[in-house]
Parts: C-alpha cells; sequence; structure tokens
C-alpha cells in the first residue's frame, strides 16, 4: 500500500492508467511539461534518459507511458518532492524503469560519469533569482526562480553527461532564447530544433522548445510556431492532438 499523504491528490494522467501524486499547495505540474514530453524524440530501447529538476516525475512518467522503452532517472534538489515522486513511480509500477534521486545538479562532476546519458530533458526555473514574485512557498520558488541553479548549470551539466551526438530537449521563457542559444554553443551543444510557444496567434510568443545535440553540426531549423488557444480561449486543435497522443 502506497502512501498518500492528506495534504496530497492523486491525479490519473489519463494514459495507461498512471497515476501522479502531487502536493497543490507545493508545485503543481502544467502544460509546459506536456509540451516538453511531446517535443521529446529518439528515444530507444536501451536509451538512458535523465530529467533534471524533475519535480513531481511527471516528465519521465509521460515519456515512459508513450514509449514503453528506455531507462529513466529523475533528479531534483528538494527531498520532499524526491520523496513523492518516488511514491508515485511505486503507485504505478515502474520503480525499475523510472528512478528518483535526490541530487543538486551543480555537483554532476562527482554523481555522474562524463557521457553516460543518451538523452537529457529538463523543464529548468524560468525566472532569474533576482527577478520577478517570488511564492511564500519555497518549493515554488525553486521550480520558478534560478535560485537552486541556473541555465548554466543545467547546459554545462549536459555537456558532461551526455554522450557525444547526445540530445537535450528544453523547455523556456522565448525572453531568454538569447542567452540559451549562447550558452549551449559555448558548451558545444549545438541547436538543431526551436519552437515557438505562443498563448495566441495575436500574442508573443512567451515559450520556446529547443531540441540541441551535443557535437551536432551547425544546422538550426525552425519548426512552425504551437499555437496554445483559439481566440475564444479554448484549445487548439494541435493541443488537444498532444494531450489525445501523450496523454490519453
Amino acid at each position: 500500500m502506497i502512501k498518500i499523504n492528506d495534504y496530497e491528490r492523486v491525479d490519473d494522467i489519463q494514459r495507461e492508467g498512471y497515476k501522479l501524486i502531487q502536493n497543490p499547495k507545493a508545485f503543481c505540474f502544467g502544460i509546459d511539461a506536456v509540451l516538453l514530453a511531446h517535443f521529446v524524440s529518439g528515444i530507444k530501447i536501451d536509451s538512458k534518459i535523465l530529467d533534471i529538476g524533475t519535480g513531481t516525475g511527471i516528465i519521465p512518467l509521460i515519456l515512459y507511458a508513450i514509449h514503453k522503452k528506455g531507462k529513466f532517472v529523475g533528479i531534483d534538489i528538494q527531498e520532499a518532492m524526491v520523496e513523492m515522486a518516488s511514491r508515485t513511480m511505486m503507485l504505478n509500477q515502474v520503480s525499475n524503469e523510472i528512478e528518483i534521486k535526490c541530487l543538486d545538479i551543480k555537483n554532476f562532476g562527482q554523481d555522474f560519469k562524463r557521457g553516460s546519458f543518451d538523452i537529457i530533458v529538463s523543464n529548468p526555473p524560468y525566472m532569474k533569482a533576482a527577478t520577478g514574485l517570488k511564492n511564500s512557498s519555497a518549493t515554488k520558488t525553486i521550480a520558478r526562480h534560478e535560485v537552486a541553479c541556473d541555465l548554466e548549470d543545467i547546459i554545462k551539466a549536459s555537456n558532461f553527461i551526455l554522450k557525444e551526438r547526445g540530445q537535450l530537449f528544453l523547455i523556456h521563457r522565448a525572453n531568454r532564447l538569447v542567452d540559451i542559444l549562447n550558452l549551449l554553443r559555448q558548451n558545444k551543444i549545438e541547436p538543431k530544433q526551436l519552437r515557438m510557444i505562443y498563448p495566441k496567434i495575436t500574442k508573443p510568443p512567451t515559450m520556446v522548445l529547443i531540441h540541441a545535440v551535443k557535437g551536432g553540426g551547425l544546422d538550426l531549423r525552425i519548426e512552425k510556431p504551437l499555437i496554445v488557444y483559439n481566440e475564444d480561449n479554448t484549445y487548439t486543435q494541435e493541443i488537444y492532438d498532444i494531450y489525445e497522443k501523450k496523454m490519453l
């Protein structure tokens, strides 16, 4: 029997019967996690996939539900989130396929072997530590602000952890695009695919999906925009299709 605390809820992710334990007062996953999972490609039977800042463990859980292959490791610096995500994997009987660890990505040199993973995914904190309103919840602050790690920490670590030609998949704020591309190239991880996410077709982009390859060639493909909402605030057909393909 997996323990579920009174302050937690169990959500059905509508895929393979898998369920996710979440604490509504701490941090719950959003559409960005689903969009990132949809964006990830290239998972093979023997792929090793690392999720940096896994939180509830939603991204590896969706990816395993979709692909049913690969070995996943999700890491997070917050012990409470790691404990909860670990119970989620036990609840779904996928602990052998998805391992959750409490690690600080800044210590990548001591916690990982060089070139040990095929794919890294990350939905990192979007906001710089000195900007924006901090939340009264420490968990939410760490998830949203670069207080425990920043973009450079994640990209430096990815260069070390990824195999040559290994893949990195990120979702981030569109206004950080220059920082992202600059750091990727500095760390010899070449951007290969970019897709801007627009809340509506009449609004500027707010997020960006990036696929990069360690040691990849100089060739960036710009995908068509991803529009989330119609003008009447309903989801666009593509968003419905993503949820049906990845979550249902």
